[in-house]
């Protein structure tokens, strides 16, 4: 069965002279934490900080590179009252908050408070 594809950031990464982490990572990795079967329902592939990253840009098109990013696969189920993007004919979710409600949606996790 097809799963959608989770692209992260690395725990830890070298940038700006430091090792550094990507907070909106890091709130994904602590929801699928706390619930791991959504680790089962997911593709997850880390991507490099460095701009553009191909596994995002190939599917998505130019200039689509963010981390985190959720691109569904075809025939994925959205959930009711998440906002997705379109590019390429793929639908795809760019932030950790519309892909928590998304997860939320589909798999009963709860949502995310705030924005």
């Amino acid at each position: 069965m097809p799963k959608d594809t989770l692209f992260l950031l690395p725990p830890g990464f070298a940038a700006n002279g430091q090792r550094e982490f990507c907070p909106e990572c890091a709130e994904l990795w602590g929801v699928i934490s706390w619930y791991p079967a959504l680790k089962e329902t997911l593709d997850i592939v880390y991507v490099a900080i460095d701009h553009p990253r191909a596994q995002i840009t190939s599917l998505l098109g130019d200039g689509r590179h963010n981390a985190p990013t959720l691109v569904l696969h075809e025939g994925s189920p959205r959930g009711e009252g998440v906002t997705y993007s379109e590019s390429n004919g793929r639908a795809f979710l760019p932030s950790a908050r519309s892909i928590a409600r998304h997860l939320a949606a589909l798999h009963g996790t709860p949502v995310p408070r705030g924005h």
